[in-house]
């Protein structure tokens, strides 16, 4: 098989993966996937690909990841190893395409504008 490499992307995270066969040890920025992402949803987000496919230990899976928050690294690594699923198997897309985690999430964060307090919020208007 070899190794598959693919990118997710989520608000401003970016996760490189690197999927190998093997026994299903995940490794994120060279340290453990349990210490890096600690909490159990993060966990699940990560692994919600892998586990739908049945494939949690048949790979071991290598993550770069930068950018963002916790969160959003946890769903930018979760689409690429969804991209990955789908690569092993294409029937896996059946499965995986309608939960939503083929489709990359365009939201971002709106910027400042000028004149203004945040990018919505406006200064506090006073009639003296």
């Amino acid at each position: 098989m070899g190794v598959i490499h693919k990118i997710g992307r989520r608000k401003t995270a970016v996760a490189r993966v690197y999927v190998s066969e093997g026994t299903g040890v995940i490794t994120v920025n060279k340290k453990a996937f349990e210490t890096y992402f600690p909490t159990a949803t993060l966990q699940y987000k990560v692994l919600q690909p892998m586990s739908m496919t049945e494939n949690v230990t048949n790979f071991d899976v290598k993550v770069n990841v930068y950018g963002g928050g916790s969160t959003g690294q946890a769903e930018a690594v979760r689409m690429a190893l969804a991209r990955v699923m789908c690569e092993v198997n294409a029937e896996n897309r059946a499965i995986l395409k309608p939960e939503g985690l083929l489709t990359r999430d365009p939201r971002m964060v709106e910027r400042k504008k000028f004149g203004q307090k945040k990018a919505r919020k406006r200064f506090q208007f006073s009639k003296r």
